[in-house]
């Protein structure tokens, strides 16, 4: 028996997956558990894989397209299993929520650079004979093209209004090049007309138009680019739209001196050469153990109650190519610097090849964002909901200040704490980073 392959529900907060790139063809024996596909998810990249053993007898969503978690995406069966009436059964991806549509710009495949309409040239006694596409404008990367359909295949690739079956990128890409789909014989199953196809009628149209006079130009292709988003830029902006909105946010800024906390940077490299530890971790470190004595701000707000959390669980926020990505360090409180270094470098390290598993990224309790790095003095950051604050923290600098009545130069660091006012007071907020300070300017603290 046949079984679907559809996009997978592969973080706990997806919706929808965009598909990186298929690493099974159409027609390849595949074993159950075999990765048939990469998946971008909201936060990362994930693998599909076989539910069943047999043949990858169709896909049904091109690279880069995007489809709702349960689309059908491709059919796995016997190599002679009649499939047909299970595909018909199921949705197009271009009505699915989210998907991209002909009448509108896609955000599910690539960005094409704008170029001039071309019409497909009127059929010749010679083209009338033969398809318009050709197999060796294929590009590289794609499998060989299909032999034209039959008639019985053409008249399966006709939906009910007698239009060509095509995918949804097909469509735009035909309408942005100004050609007529009835004119085209697609390659995809049953006769589909997919992005291949397009691409392989546009280079013949180009290479029979005949030259004409160079005209100057500017390199740059029109006066803008459309950047399709991502899934990981598309959950960003709901998130943030959830919350510096509806949250009642007031922000705190403190100045703390870090002296004593380089001394003993200083003093742990040089008793071990394995604890390297950064001021990020040692602040992480003090975030943790300061949560830890004040629940009512390691909490989160619920809408008709408050959880307030015994243990704590660092959220850092970690930059990527496309956005930003916030792995979890557990029960931080509990753990030594050594082992918070370690494992803030493992889990920035793989954040940015996105290779992060979704328990991996969900459960912080508070979150920490560090910019100092990029030269920023200071800055407020955006609370990641349902979490009731987050910590931006700036560059260390030499600063000069007053100390003991003379003027001398000392490390210092910018600290503002972002607080959802419906959990944290003023006061409340106020008594936490006076704790928080108080362990980064004695970090000896730390280790009570």
């Amino acid at each position: 028996m046949a079984t679907k392959v559809v996009m997978e529900a592969l973080s706990p907060t997806m919706e929808e997956g965009r598909l990186v790139k298929w690493l099974k063809s159409e027609g390849d024996t595949v074993a159950k558990g075999d990765v048939l596909a990469e998946v971008e998810t909201d936060k990362a990249v994930m693998e599909l894989v076989a539910r069943a053993d047999g043949v990858l007898r169709t896909r049904l969503l091109d690279e880069g397209q995007t489809a709702p978690v349960g689309q059908l995406v491709g059919v796995i069966g016997a190599p002679n299993e009649d499939i047909a009436a299970l595909i018909a059964s199921q949705p197009a991806v271009a009505s699915a929520p989210g998907a991209a549509s002909a009448a509108a710009p896609a955000v599910a495949a690539p960005a094409i650079p704008a170029a001039p309409a071309v019409v497909a040239p009127p059929p010749t006694a010679e083209s009338a004979a033969r398809p318009t596409r050709l197999g060796n404008a294929a590009p590289k990367h794609q499998e060989p093209p299909l032999p034209p359909p039959s008639t019985e295949q053409a008249q399966h690739a006709q939906d009910n209004g007698g239009r060509p079956r095509s995918s949804p990128l097909a469509r735009r890409l035909a309408s942005d090049r100004g050609l007529d789909l009835q004119q085209l014989h697609g390659s995809g199953p049953g006769g589909r007309i997919v992005k291949r196809d397009i691409e392989a009628a546009v280079a013949t149209a180009t290479a029979q138009r005949p030259a004409t006079a160079a005209t100057p130009r500017r390199e740059a292709a029109g006066d803008f680019a459309d950047v399709p988003l991502t899934q990981l830029r598309k959950t960003i902006a709901r998130r943030l739209a959830e919350s510096i909105g509806p949250i009642p946010t007031f922000y705190l800024t403190s100045e703390i001196d870090l002296t004593r906390t380089a001394e003993m940077r200083q003093a742990m490299a040089a008793a071990d050469t394995r604890l390297k530890v950064s001021f990020n971790d040692i602040i992480l470190k003090a975030v943790a153990t300061a949560l830890a004595r004040h629940p009512e701000v390691n909490a989160h707000w619920l809408g008709d109650r408050i959880r307030q959390f015994n243990r704590v669980h660092i959220g850092m926020a970690v930059a990527i190519d496309d956005g930003l990505i916030t792995p979890v360090i557990f029960d931080a409180d509990t753990k030594g610097l050594g082992d918070i270094a370690a494992e803030s470098r493992e889990l920035a390290a793989r954040a940015r090849d996105r290779k992060l598993a979704p328990e991996e990224y969900t459960g912080s309790t508070f979150s920490v964002s560090n910019l100092g790095m990029f030269g920023i003095d200071q800055f407020t950051a955006i609370i990641n909901p349902p979490e009731a604050g987050i910590i931006a923290v700036g560059a260390v600098e030499d600063k000069p200040v007053v100390l003991d009545g003379a003027v001398t130069v000392r490390k210092r660091v910018r600290l503002t704490m972002s607080c959802d006012h419906r959990v944290i007071d003023g006061a409340t907020g106020a008594r936490f980073l006076q704790d928080l300070r108080r362990m980064l300017e004695n970090p000896l603290l730390l280790v009570y």
